[in-house]
């Protein structure tokens, strides 16, 4: 081989690795970590058989990574763990049921809503005192820390006696023993404890305080536009409700199923 057409060979070789290097890296996903609560029935939990976290948001963040084309890593722990991950930038993407607050947008950045909820009481069948939330002064209401349950029991009932709990399931259990006399929470957790674990409690009064979900980021994260988009397209191509249709029995948008 001259001289020339060797150089010539080891630059076609050359170029042709930087095209595969090229090609490699572009296929290679961008990945994730997702923090969310370690027990938000029916949102997000731990599957004891599969060692698996389950859930509404489990599945659609799940969904919406595919359709923004990146891979996410699922870390569960304490709801004070997610907000206090995304003030600091610990994780890069954060659901947990979390709703949408003015305070909460000061340090954290936010998706578009996702799922529209509120608040609801609970209490034990045979409770007949407190039939709406104006029957709780005086009376021992449990929820969970950190929540909005709990600012909201604080500044609408300052006379009654706020218990918190680091999870909501030890408030059920303590309502259910009679050391509480009300549960205030997330509505679609109430409706599913009192449906599916407990056939001691009931819910009473209204949905109190509108409220909406939204995945959570860092302050400034390039993330939110992408998520956006994904979560318009799910919309729109029947998967949301697909997955919501799996977890509460009906579709939210009434979509053709995307299967």
């Amino acid at each position: 081989m001259g001289k020339g057409k060797g150089y010539l060979f080891i630059l076609v070789i050359a170029l042709s690795a930087l095209l595969l290097a090229g090609c490699n890296s572009g296929d290679a996903a961008e990945e994730y970590t997702v923090a969310t609560d370690n027990n938000f029935v029916p949102f997000e939990f731990l599957n004891e058989e599969t060692g698996e976290m389950e859930g509404f948001d489990i599945d659609l963040i799940k969904a919406v990574a595919e359709e923004a084309g990146f891979k996410v890593n699922i870390e569960s722990m304490k709801f004070d763990g997610v907000v206090s991950g995304m003030q600091s930038g610990r994780f890069d993407i954060g659901i947990a049921g979390m709703t949408i607050t003015e305070e909460r947008k000061e340090t954290i950045d936010f998706s578009d809503p996702y799922y529209d909820a509120g608040l609801m009481i609970a209490v034990n069948k045979n409770n007949n005192e407190i039939k709406s939330e104006e029957d709780l002064a005086g009376k021992k209401v449990g929820t969970r820390s950190g929540t909005t349950s709990e600012a909201y029991i604080k500044e609408n009932h300052p006379d009654a006696e706020l218990v918190t709990f680091p999870g909501i399931v030890e408030a059920y259990m303590d309502l259910e023993s009679g050391r509480l006399d009300a549960v205030m929470y997330d509505v679609p957790n109430v409706k599913y404890y009192v449906a599916n674990d407990s056939a001691n409690l009931k819910t009473v009064g209204d949905i109190l305080q509108g409220e909406q979900y939204g995945i959570a980021f860092p302050k400034d994260s390039d993330l939110v536009e992408d998520v956006n988009k994904a979560l318009e397209t799910l919309k729109e191509n029947g998967t949301y409700d697909d997955i919501y249709e799996k977890w509460f029995g009906e579709r939210k948008y009434g979509t053709e199923s995307s299967e």
